[in-house]
C-alpha cells in the first residue's frame, strides 16, 4: 500500500492544501507538520505560479507573495526533502503545466521521487493530453492526479476509468474560494465515479467550515480544504502556527464525524 492509498485507507481523508514560500519556505515546512500533527491524511502542497488560472484572490495572492520572495521549484523540491525526513505522510504537488514542463518532465519527476512527492495535480493540463507526462510521471512513482469538474458531463467515467491515487472534484463552478453552499449535484458525479472505479474521490473547491466538511465526508472519500488555510497562513504569517493546527483539528473532527 503506498501513501495515497494508506491516507484513504478505512477513513474518510482530510486533505489539506498550503503554498509553498508563502511566508517563506521555513514557515511552509513548519506548516506541513504542524497540519500533520492535527490530523490531516495528506497534504497538497502548491508550487507557485505566475498565472494560476483556476484559482481565486486568496491563492493567486499567495503565490505572488511567495513568487516575489525569490521562491524556486528546486528551492520547494530541497524543502519537501527535508520534510520527507521528519514524516511519512503523503504528499502531492498542486502545480500548473508551464513550471513543469520548462523544468523537463523527465528531471522534474525524477526529482519528485528522490524527494517523496508521490502525486501531483496540474489543472490546466486537459485530460486528452495528459499522456506524455503521465508516461513519465509512471515511470518514477508519481501519480498524475486527475480532476472531474461539474462541467465533464459524459467524460467523467471516462477520466474515472483511468484515475491514479486519487480523483479531484471539483464542487463548483469558478476558481478556488470559500463559498457560503455548494449546489452541484455531487451525488450524481460520485455516482459515475464509482460505477467504474475503487479510486478514491476527493471533494474539493469551495468548503471550508465544519458543516461543509462533515456533509461532503458523508458522501465522497475525502475533504479537500485549501483557501481557507492559506488565508489564515496570509493573515498570521510566520505566526500561524497555533491557527492552522485548530482549524485542521476541527475540520478533521468534522470529517470523522461523518463516518459515525
Amino acid at each position: 500500500m503506498n501513501r495515497i492509498e494508506r491516507a484513504f485507507a478505512d477513513k474518510k481523508a482530510f486533505v489539506a492544501f498550503l503554498t509553498a514560500g508563502d511566508p517563506s519556505l521555513k514557515a511552509t515546512e513548519e506548516y506541513i507538520l504542524e497540519i500533520e500533527k492535527a490530523g490531516a491524511d495528506l497534504i497538497e502542497i502548491g508550487i507557485p505560479f505566475s498565472d494560476p488560472i483556476a484559482e481565486g484572490p486568496v491563492i493567486q495572492e499567495a503565490d505572488l507573495r511567495a513568487l516575489s520572495g525569490g521562491v524556486t521549484t528546486d528551492q520547494i523540491f530541497s524543502m519537501v526533502e527535508r520534510v520527507r525526513k521528519k514524516t511519512d505522510i503523503a504528499l502531492v504537488f498542486m502545480t500548473y503545466l508551464n513550471p513543469v514542463f520548462h523544468y523537463g518532465y523527465e528531471r522534474f519527476f525524477a526529482r519528485c521521487q528522490e524527494v517523496g512527492i508521490d502525486g501531483i495535480i496540474i489543472p490546466d493540463l486537459p485530460f486528452e493530453e495528459k499522456a506524455e507526462a503521465d508516461e513519465v510521471s509512471s515511470r518514477y512513482g508519481v501519480s498524475l492526479i486527475s480532476m472531474i469538474a461539474p462541467t465533464s458531463q459524459e467524460r467523467i467515467a471516462r477520466i474515472a476509468k483511468e484515475a491514479k491515487g486519487f480523483l479531484y472534484v471539483v464542487s463548483s463552478m469558478g476558481v478556488t474560494g470559500m463559498r457560503s453552499e455548494i449546489r452541484t449535484d455531487l451525488d450524481g458525479i460520485l455516482r459515475q465515479i464509482r460505477a467504474v472505479t475503487d479510486v478514491p474521490a476527493a471533494v474539493g473547491f469551495g468548503i471550508h467550515t465544519p458543516a461543509q466538511a462533515r456533509e461532503i465526508a458523508g458522501k465522497a472519500d475525502g475533504v479537500i480544504v485549501g483557501s481557507a488555510l492559506v488565508k489564515l497562513i496570509g493573515q498570521y504569517k510566520d505566526q500561524a502556527h497555533a491557527q492552522i493546527g485548530a482549524y485542521v483539528r476541527q475540520m478533521k473532527d468534522a470529517v470523522n464525524a461523518a463516518e459515525k
